[in-house]
């Protein structure tokens, strides 16, 4: 796609999630909105995604809106997505995130093969089956590999799944890439191979990947696989409940 097109494609997806009538600002600002059902955070939550310097952000309620708003003013869309910065303007209570945004046109794919035999398996049935061996449940949790509705690929050690990635669809065509593997056979490069299989499958369907990173070690696999951060996302609650 036109190197242009691929921000204004994931402009109209975070859009379209905020369930609200926001939009990216032309200028580096941060336009807030209430929307009870948006899907930018967990519900009740607030959300704040940032794509090239300006961002939207939705709240659960007039009030949390407001008080967002005031820090949108004091605070640069980049701080906005800083807990730290955000700790001193805003009572916290919980936060998730922030997650750096990755896209991929079929153009810049890199393929990581290492000569591993890596097994397709439909998505249907036992998810579990597809859960590396000895991945905790924060980690699972976190992968969201348990709610993929593309097949998974996986790799095994013997009769153990190791590594594991597959992708959820999302709203315009989007998929959302969940990769994991085993404690025990990290470092080893084995996320490459079995997101690379993974990846390969989205284009083919007509699919946008979407790669969300929250550690430096995903965020180097998904550069390695020629994904370009194009944002970021973060999720807060404050102390009031709201």
């Amino acid at each position: 796609m036109p190197a242009d097109f691929l921000p204004h494609r994931v402009r109209e997806l975070w859009t379209e999630l905020a369930s609200a009538p926001v939009r990216f600002p032309t200028t580096p600002d941060v336009d807030v909105a209430v929307s009870p059902r948006s899907r930018l955070c967990p519900p009740s939550w607030t959300g704040i995604v940032v794509l090239d310097g300006a961002g939207i952000a939705t709240a659960p309620n007039a009030r949390t809106a407001a008080l967002l708003a005031d820090a949108a003013d004091e605070l640069s869309p980049g701080e906005l997505v800083d807990p730290d910065r955000l700790r001193g303007t805003l009572p916290l209570l919980d936060v998730r995130g922030p997650a750096s945004l990755h896209y991929l046109d079929r153009t810049d794919f890199r393929r990581w093969d290492e000569g591993a035999a890596v097994e397709v398996t439909p998505c249907d049935g036992d998810r579990s089956a597809a859960l590396p061996a000895r991945a905790g449940e924060e980690d699972v949790e976190e992968s969201g590999l348990a709610e993929i509705t593309s097949p998974a690929c996986v790799l095994r050690d013997g009769d153990d799944v190791i590594a594991a990635a597959g992708f959820r669809a999302w709203p315009r065509s989007v998929a959302h890439l969940s990769v994991l593997v085993a404690p025990d056979a990290r470092r080893r490069g084995l996320a490459r191979v079995v997101a690379s299989a993974a990846v390969a499958r989205a284009p083919d369907a007509g699919l946008l990947p979407q790669w969300r990173a929250r550690t430096h070690a995903s965020r180097r696999v998904a550069l390695a696989l020629g994904f370009r951060e194009l944002g970021t996302q973060l999720s807060i609650r404050l102390a009031d409940g709201t």
